[in-house]
């Protein structure tokens, strides 16, 4: 079949196969932090708020080890059978079909691209988000904070699927290192800002808010359903497995690939996590039980408004390059498969370069135009139909968590390094890997309820 072939066309190719790889640990960095911080750390006040004192930073650092764990097994399979000897594979599905056969890449390919284009509808639901709070933060300003200066997503929400129409012929995840780089300084600055705006409201407050059991609910029930999404949300924040062979692949070599991203995995994680915990935890100390779901638009903030507004917009501009590393796994999958599938077709194949004055030429191809335009407008259509911030966050982090971060590597991981079963290691890798399950199940479970029944 002609998807079979796709999946197979890492078999032929050797070690060297053309292409020039300049990426460096700093440039993996900047990847990995475009591509986790992002939405999901705006959601992580709400998330603090409901877990309470102890259990909100007690989920945050279990993410982050459970995630750098991920990261470590999902290194070594860059290349197979030998994780620095062996043929590279360019995606996580070519990573898996080598190692675990056909079958686990049909499972895994739904779940990695269904994913990613969660992902990339949650980032375009977080960007009109934040224009609406550019907008509505100026209203206040001049009206009054009871003024009614409500408004609507969907005018952002097309704004922003234009701007990615653009954006998206970028040719592949080679060509974009300036886009994360400019969009990694963006998520460093608005954490700051989240974290600075928490930590002075607390010391105006001249009290630290919250309790040791989050926010309290009229029943048993609804602090389950709350518990539930709030993992969700922490689920979602960390991990970015989806993406990370794509990473690996932009590397240079020596020293091994497997090595670089190790180190990016490890600095990445720890400077991510330092602005979790700040932006969580400082969020609910100065909100309490009012922590917003979305730190800088849910107007725990009024004033000042224009840094509220700079830091609104320096989100934008991140999610613009958050969404291309999120989606380029995509465009590359069907491209390559469709120039296998079709390699006599000009229409996949063929490409013109446009000359313009004043700027330097580039490269065309109309099915590329014609694709991934449309890709933009299914994500933008399904983010006007479910505008539901934490509910949206939680739902994909606990559908895409436990198989693309937990299991599949750990099943990856015993190939590589042919661990037997019932030994030690294998034992602890499967506890690891069941108890992340049922984390999974029960974020899955109370995210469901949020989205269809309370629609917060």
């Amino acid at each position: 079949m002609a998807v079979e072939h796709a999946l197979e066309i890492s078999d032929a190719s050797s070690n060297d196969d053309g292409k020039i790889r300049t990426g460096t640990i700093w440039t993996c960095i900047a990847h990995i932090i475009t591509g986790v911080i992002g939405a999901g750390v705006l959601s992580l006040a709400w998330s603090t708020a409901q877990l309470g004192w102890i259990g909100g930073p007690f989920a945050m650092l279990c993410f982050a080890l459970v995630t750098y764990i991920s990261a470590f097994m999902l290194s070594e399979c860059y290349r197979s059978p030998h994780p620095e000897k062996g043929a590279r594979n360019y995606s996580y599905m070519d990573a898996v079909r080598k190692t675990l056969g056909k079958k686990h890449t049909w499972f895994c390919g739904f779940l990695q691209y269904l994913s990613l284009f969660g992902v990339s509808t949650a980032y375009v639901i977080t960007t009109a988000t934040c224009m609406r709070a550019i907008q509505r933060s100026n209203c206040y300003h001049k009206e009054g904070y009871s003024a009614p200066c409500s408004g609507g997503d969907n005018f952002f929400m097309l704004m922003f699927g234009l701007v990615q129409i653009f954006f998206s012929q970028i040719p592949d995840f080679h060509n974009m290192r300036w886009l994360s780089v400019v969009a990694a300084m963006m998520s460093f600055t608005y954490s700051f800002i989240g974290f600075g705006l928490g930590l002075a409201k607390v010391i105006g407050n001249g009290t630290i808010k919250g309790g040791i059991g989050g926010v309290h609910t009229a029943s048993t029930a609804q602090k389950v359903w709350k518990v539930s999404q709030a993992i969700g949300d922490v689920a979602f924040a960390y991990p970015y497995s989806v993406i990370l062979i794509e990473i690996q692949d932009t590397v240079k070599s020596p020293p091994p690939e497997n090595q670089t991203i190790k180190k990016a995995s490890m600095a990445s994680i720890i400077i991510t996590t330092f602005f979790y915990l700040c932006c969580g935890c400082f969020g609910y100390a100065a909100f309490g039980d009012d922590t917003p779901g979305n730190l800088l638009t849910g107007f725990g903030f009024y004033e000042p408004y224009w840094l509220i507004d700079f830091a609104n917009i320096c989100i934008i501009i991140h999610l613009i390059g958050g969404y291309q590393v999120y989606s380029q796994p995509i465009f590359a999958f069907v491209e390559r498969w469709l120039s296998i599938k079709l390699p006599l077709t000009r229409l996949v194949n063929d490409f013109y370069t446009i000359h313009l004055p004043f700027l330097p030429s580039f490269r065309i191809n109309l099915f590329r135009i014609f694709f991934r335009t449309l890709y933009v407008a299914s994500t933008t259509g399904l983010a006007l139909g479910f505008p539901y911030f934490n509910q949206v966050l939680a739902l994909l982090g606990a559908i895409s968590f436990w198989p693309l971060a937990i299991y599949f590597p750990v099943e990856m991981y015993y190939v590589q390094r042919k661990i037997a079963p019932w030994t030690s290691k294998w034992v602890v890798l499967q506890v690891f890997s069941v108890g992340c399950l049922l984390v999974s199940i029960f974020a899955l479970v109370g995210s469901m309820e949020g989205l269809l029944f309370q629609r917060r």
